[in-house]
C-alpha cells in the first residue's frame, strides 16, 4: 500500500460498518485500514453517544472540576496509581518529560457490578470512586463508558477484518477489559509566568491502550505528528469522536497500525486563563492478553520490533514511566 500523507483526520461513519450492507462494510474497513496504517487517527460519527448524554456528561464533569482543590483531593488515592478517582494538577507527565502536564483528571473504570463473580478479572480491578458532591457523576459516566465501549468493540471488529483475522478476534480479549473513561480539565493559568517554560497541557505522547475514543476533540490545541514531521491540527465535528490507535495495538501489529504521537498545545498567552475539557475513553484489553507481534505482520522488511509481553505487564511499565506508579 502506498503511503498517504493526510492533511486532516479522515472522517468515517460507523453506520457503514454496522448496516449489514456488505459493500458499505468493505469500504469502511478499507478506509479505516488506510487511516490507521498512515496517520493512526479517524473522526467517527454514529458512535452511539447522544447529544443529550454528552451534554449531561460535560455538565457533571465541569461541576466536579469547579470544586475546591481540597474537596477534589478527597477522591485521590495514590495507592491506586491513578487508576480510579481523581488525579491532581501536574501529577502526570509524558514519557521522557520531567515536567507535569497542565491538567487534572478523573478515572472511571469497569463497574464491578457488571462483572460476574465467576470471572477472575473482577478481583483485579479496584472499585470506582464517586464524588458525593456531584451525585449525577456516577450514572452519567457509567452510561457514557458503556456506549463508548460498545462503539470501540465495533471498531476492533473492523480492525480485525483489516488484519485478516476473524472479526471476533478481540471480543474475548476486551470483555470486561481494563478500559478507562477519563474526564480531563486543562485548568486555567491566571499567570503564565508562574508555570515552567516547557509546561504544556499535554506533552507529545502515544496512548498506552488498544484504541482511544475521544470526545471534545474539536477544541483548539490537539495536534497529531504526521510521518513527515509536520504537526497537523485534529478537528472533528461536534457529533464525531476521534478514534486513534494506541501502543498496544501498534505492538500487536508490529507497527503496521500506527500509534501516532499527539499533543495538546497551550492556547495563546491571552487565553491561558480559560479552561479546556475533553473526555477520552482508553480501551484496554484484559491484563492477560498476549501482545506478541502477529506473525502475519512480521517479514524480512518489517522484522519483529517488540519483546513479548502481556497487556498487564506493558501497562505496569508505562504507569511507572508516566510517574503514576513507583517502580
Amino acid at each position: 500500500m502506498s503511503e498517504i500523507l493526510f492533511d486532516e483526520v479522515p472522517s468515517l461513519d460507523l453506520a457503514d460498518f454496522t448496516s449489514g450492507d456488505a459493500e458499505r462494510r468493505t469500504l469502511f474497513v478499507k478506509q479505516l485500514g488506510d487511516a490507521y496504517q498512515n496517520i493512526g487517527f479517524i473522526a467517527l460519527r454514529n458512535h452511539g453517544l447522544s447529544d443529550e448524554l454528552t451534554d449531561r456528561l460535560y455538565a457533571a464533569t465541569k461541576e466536579f472540576f469547579a470544586l475546591p482543590d481540597e474537596v477534589k483531593q478527597k477522591y485521590e488515592n495514590p495507592e491506586l496509581a491513578g487508576q480510579r478517582g481523581y488525579v491532581g494538577k501536574g501529577k502526570e507527565k509524558a514519557k521522557g518529560f520531567n515536567t507535569g502536564d497542565l491538567k487534572e483528571f478523573y478515572h472511571v473504570g469497569q463497574d464491578l457490578g457488571d462483572i460476574p463473580d465467576s470471572d477472575p478479572i473482577k478481583a483485579e480491578y479496584p472499585a470506582n470512586i464517586w464524588p458525593k458532591e456531584v451525585p449525577q457523576f456516577e450514572e452519567v459516566t457509567l452510561e457514557a463508558y458503556r456506549k463508548l465501549e460498545a462503539a470501540g468493540k465495533q471498531v476492533l471488529k473492523a480492525i480485525a477484518i483489516h488484519l485478516g483475522l476473524d472479526e471476533n478476534y478481540f471480543d474475548e480479549k476486551v470483555k470486561y477489559g481494563n478500559s478507562i473513561l477519563r474526564p480531563i480539565h486543562y485548568f486555567p493559568i491566571e499567570n503564565p509566568d508562574s508555570v515552567p517554560a516547557n509546561a504544556v497541557r499535554a506533552a507529545e505522547h502515544g496512548d498506552i491502550n488498544l484504541i482511544t475514543l475521544l470526545m471534545g476533540a474539536s477544541a483548539d490545541g490537539l495536534q497529531v505528528l504526521r510521518r513527515d514531521g509536520q504537526w497537523i491540527p485534529i478537528t472533528a465535528l461536534p457529533e464525531q469522536v476521534v478514534v486513534n490507535v494506541g501502543d498496544m495495538l501498534a505492538r500487536l501489529t508490529n507497527n503496521k497500525l500506527k500509534s501516532t504521537i499527539h499533543r495538546v498545545v497551550n492556547p495563546p498567552r491571552e487565553l491561558m486563563h480559560t479552561s479546556r475539557y475533553s473526555i477520552p475513553f482508553f480501551m484496554h484489553p484484559r491484563s492477560e492478553m498476549d501482545l506478541t507481534c502477529l506473525e502475519s505482520c512480521i517479514d524480512e522488511h518489517n522484522p519483529k520490533a517488540y519483546p513479548d509481553a502481556t497487556a498487564g505487564e506493558y501497562l505496569n511499565e508505562r504507569l511507572v514511566e508516566l510517574g503514576l506508579k513507583k517502580a
